[in-house]
């Protein structure tokens, strides 16, 4: 009988790691030598047949071998890529994770720690528990909740940590006899509605933002007109929205909380990353206040997903996801000292995100990741320069993070949908789009550090090139 394939842990892991690394590295490099830019050229259906052409047969009677399954499968999904380490792709919250990352998510892998019991994950539990307590401090302070201490949950991204935002503060309410409301504003992310819905909350009240951003005033009047004792609501801002990377009044709305004993969350997947410059960090000035706080450092912190993060200031409002399970956390052994892990979060079996974002936060540093942030902002409003002195583009506005929002002078609506679809056919470049004051932009969103300026340039010049019909 054959021997099975080699594992990837153990003593003898790394080194059968080490020939399938090499592979996998050449066809990394092979498929975007094919690609040849930011994306595969001949949108879905030309990209599925490359692909189906290449995999083959999936499951066949007799496997094909490591290295010819990942020269294919990886070469496939290489060529047929949207690469976010290509300064032209630029559409969304995508960004190209450091290689630091990739090699200590590769060990994540490769160790394969499951989070939720101690047995399954000595050291990346105690790995976690150190990473979380820094990043609450990082957003809360020392001084938060003196008594319990801020903490935090690793998660898969805004959209879980926004989910677990309004059943912590929908459950606080609950031990007070309340049901809670949720206050958001027009701005907000799809999340945090979607996350009223799966909770079984009343829809969330929508409140104005005029100028992008929560109005303050109405806020205000909207707390003052809905009945319910404090306690009774929550107000979810936004630092980092995600169609033009706009921050909240956060210091006007921290006050408007507790003068009418609202709880606060923000949503700061995009924006927290600010926290590590030096330069732009005082735009995120009363974020400490928040009572939750989502962050992703598979954005402005250069992970590879998922990389989420949610903070709270008082640690003790993460008891109520307690649980228990016999045989991940018998209450035999916790007593004994062993951690229970199955109050970190909602999921049960989850990976030890925590490795990656530990090394690159003691790697790089506070000035290495705040230098980032700086190079990827300098660079969105050097782009907002370009298009404000072109006289064939108007640009939406300067940006408050590493979003540019622009678009062709008198082009229409139709025009620059056209325009996106073109660049994604033809494999040039990857912009999105958004619908702000009744017209559609498209968005340039930066979170390339080795984005150049000449980068920049031919971005413009391939919208430039796309004449209207």
């Amino acid at each position: 009988m054959s021997s099975p394939p080699p594992l990837a842990g153990g003593l003898q892991g790394p080194q059968a790691l080490r020939p399938l690394l090499e592979t996998a590295l050449e066809a990394l490099a092979e498929g975007a030598a094919e690609r040849g830019g930011p994306l595969p050229r001949g949108g879905p259906a030309a990209v599925e047949a490359r692909v189906r052409e290449a995999a083959g047969e999936l499951l066949p009677a007799h496997g094909a071998g490591a290295d010819e399954a990942l020269r294919a499968v990886v070469g496939a999904v290489a060529a047929g890529a949207a690469d976010p380490a290509d300064p032209l792709c630029a559409a969304h919250l995508h960004c190209p994770p450091l290689a630091l990352a990739a090699a200590a998510d590769l060990a994540a892998s490769a160790l394969n720690p499951s989070m939720d019991s101690w047995d399954q994950a000595p050291a990346a539990s105690a790995l976690e528990g150190l990473l979380t307590a820094a990043l609450a401090v990082e957003v809360h302070g020392e001084t938060a909740e003196a008594d319990t201490g801020a903490d935090a949950l690793i998660t898969t991204g805004g959209t879980e940590s926004n989910q677990l935002a309004l059943l912590l503060a929908r459950e606080q309410a609950a031990v007070h006899g309340h049901a809670l409301h949720v206050l958001v504003g027009e701005n907000a992310h799809h999340s945090l509605r979607r996350a009223a819905w799966l909770l079984g909350m009343p829809e969330p009240v929508t409140v104005p933002a005029p100028a992008g951003v929560l109005d303050p005033a109405a806020l205000d009047e909207a707390l003052t007109e809905l009945p319910g004792p404090p306690g009774h609501f929550l107000v979810a801002a936004t630092a980092g929205t995600t169609d033009a990377g706009l921050i909240d009044p956060l210091t006007d709305i921290a006050d408007l909380c507790a003068a009418h004993g609202a709880r606060l969350h923000v949503d700061a997947a995009y924006g927290a990353g600010l926290l590590f410059s030096d330069v732009h960090k005082a735009k995120l000035h009363g974020l400490d206040r928040a009572d939750s706080v989502a962050l992703d450092l598979h954005k402005l912190g250069w992970q590879p997903a998922a990389a989420g993060v949610l903070t709270v200031r008082c640690a003790a409002d993460l008891d109520i996801l307690g649980h228990s399970a016999d045989y991940l956390n018998a209450d035999d052994d916790t007593e004994a000292g062993l951690p229970d892990l199955l109050g970190r979060s909602l999921r049960t079996t989850r990976r030890p995100d925590a490795l990656k974002i530990a090394v690159t936060l003691k790697a790089l540093g506070r000035t290495g990741l705040g230098a980032l942030v700086d190079q990827v902002c300098d660079r969105a409003r050097e782009f907002a320069d370009l298009v404000a002195a072109h006289p064939g583009f108007e640009l939406y506005d300067k940006p408050a993070i590493s979003t540019v929002l622009f678009r062709p002078t008198d082009a229409d609506d139709d025009h620059i949908a056209r325009v996106r679809r073109t660049l994604l056919t033809d494999g040039t470049a990857v912009l999105g789009r958004a619908q702000l004051d009744g017209r559609r932009w498209l968005k340039a969103t930066l979170l390339n550090p080795h984005t150049r300026s000449e980068d920049l340039a031919a971005l413009l010049a391939l919208v430039e090139g796309i004449s209207p019909r």
